[in-house]
């Protein structure tokens, strides 16, 4: 399969107050191919957010390049979705404002948006609580609606920061499989950024494995077809030396 991103000897400094800036990445060199589940995992401070955001183009980079269908990263883009760990709905609005505003920001009509959060506030399992607001839901309907807001404008590449870190462990448990059964129905690519080894491993083709800051990719690790526990245990031997280190 081709590759849909492409990190090419990527570097991301940020300057500081004193005169030693923060080498957060150095020389990330990687690709994710069409259609791929991409988990990356590494210790705290590795860089594993602002590798996100560098290929959302809401970070730019220090050195090096990100191309998405061969074309440089200069900014964000439709063709890139953003799910958060902290759901970011508008609190003033309804799910299904919530899931259309970004289908209104792009022009389309009233029904034909309120058709498409309709179908995707189905997908995530939502429908009947079209008319309630953020405070009356619990945390994993939440980031369901952020989910569904973020499908329906219908990014290719949708990447996902730790978005279910903030969840109770059955609740995050649920989601995981529903987003299973919508990354298989819906094709998207996805980078999606965890702490939870098992977590990577469930949802992935690939587990891409980064050491201690600066961050560098250590470890590409191919999922499928091998027992879970196998691979839990095995991404955690390396894992854990970076750990160590951080």
């Amino acid at each position: 399969m081709s590759a849909k991103i492409r990190f090419a000897g990527l570097t991301k400094v940020f300057e500081t107050d004193t005169d030693r800036p923060v080498v957060a990445l150095n020389g990330i060199d990687l690709e994710i191919r069409q259609d791929e589940f991409v988990s990356i995992v590494g210790p705290s401070g590795c860089g594993k957010s602002t590798l996100l955001y560098l290929l959302g183009g809401f970070l730019k980079a220090s050195d090096g390049e990100i191309l998405v269908d061969g074309k440089p990263v200069r900014g964000p883009g439709p063709d890139r979705g953003v799910v958060f760990q902290h759901f970011a709905l508008f609190p003033w609005k309804t799910v299904l404002g919530n899931v259309e505003y970004g289908l209104a920001e792009r022009g389309l009509p009233k029904a034909e948006r309120r058709d498409i959060a309709r179908r995707y506030i189905a997908m995530v399992k939502l429908s009947g609580f079209e008319d309630a607001f953020p405070n009356r839901l619990s945390g994993g309907m939440q980031q369901r609606v952020a989910l569904a807001r973020t499908l329906a404008c219908k990014p290719e590449v949708l990447l996902m920061d730790e978005p279910f870190g903030a969840l109770d462990a059955q609740t995050r448990h649920l989601l995981q499989e529903e987003l299973l059964e919508i990354w298989q129905r819906e094709k998207k690519t996805v980078m999606f950024i965890t702490h939870d080894v098992r977590e990577a491993v469930i949802l992935s083709d690939r587990v891409v494995v980064m050491t201690a800051r600066p961050g560098r990719v250590k470890a590409v690790v191919d999922t499928r077809g091998e027992a879970v526990e196998a691979q839990v245990q095995h991404i955690w031997q390396v894992l854990r030396e970076e750990i160590s280190v951080a």
